[in-house]
């Protein structure tokens, strides 16, 4: 662990610019369910694809079952160390943006500021209108569901759903530009937690790279990009970032 905080300490020590990319393994320290692995949600439960929560009141009425019921596990946790170092870089001005591919708002609520944060596939903690954009609180519709009603936009009557980005639902192209963006500005991208196979956003350290990035993946298992990145730990995030942080 000191020989692998030692190295990724240097690697911050030097840059001028960070950029922080956030997968699964990060939040898994929090008690939060992964999707892919064995245990993890999709081999809990089928995803409801983006075409049949809009076409079916069935779909909806399940995926809105699994929000209130908080079968998938994405909400309620707290932020665990590597969250909160990561807050401390972002308040220190050594990380200029944090991606993620979570949907469980800890970087919010470890400190970082919204503007700060890249969410490429969306937040569970609340919902919004599928036509105008209107974001709702998630309490403040579960009368609906109590009384089995169709969830529906009270200003355009559009459906209202979690702001996640389901399968088969367009990137948001808003945040996917920005996180790009990011990508090519930073001097290094550090990637926690992702297995990087989720496309497009496993290519955003790819980019950092071509753009003459230095790359950092800290992750439990292998990645296709570890032949490429400058710096690669299988190490626990948590107690790494905590011994990062004593050595900035």
């Amino acid at each position: 662990m000191s020989q692998a905080a030692d190295a990724l300490a240097s690697l911050l020590s030097h840059a001028n610019r960070v950029v922080v990319f956030t997968g699964a393994g990060i939040s898994t320290e929090s008690g939060i369910p992964d999707f892919r692995s064995p245990g993890g949600v999709w081999s809990k439960m089928k995803p409801i694809y983006f075409q049949d929560f809009v076409k079916s009141r069935d779909s909806r009425r399940e995926a809105w079952t699994r929000v209130f019921n908080r079968t998938a596990g994405w909400t309620g946790a707290a932020p665990n160390a590597g969250h909160m170092a990561i807050a401390d870089l972002v308040g220190r001005g050594k990380v200029a943006a944090v991606i993620t591919q979570n949907v469980d708002n800890l970087h919010q609520e470890s400190g970082v500021p919204d503007d700060r944060v890249i969410e490429v596939h969306g937040n569970a903690s609340y919902a919004r209108c599928l036509g105008c954009g209107k974001r709702y609180e998630l309490e403040d519709l579960r009368h609906y569901w109590e009384a089995d009603e169709d969830i529906t936009c009270m200003f355009c009557t559009g459906l209202v759903k979690t702001a996640t980005i389901s399968f088969g639902q367009a990137m948001p192209e808003e945040e996917m530009n920005r996180a790009m963006e990011e990508a090519i500005s930073c001097d290094l991208f550090l990637v926690l937690g992702s297995s990087l196979v989720v496309y497009p956003a496993a290519e955003l350290p790819i980019m950092a790279k071509r753009a003459g990035a230095a790359v950092a993946i800290v992750n439990r298992e292998e990645t296709d990009h570890d032949t490429y990145a400058d710096l690669v730990l299988h190490e626990e995030i948590g107690p790494l970032m905590h011994s990062v942080l004593e050595r900035l």
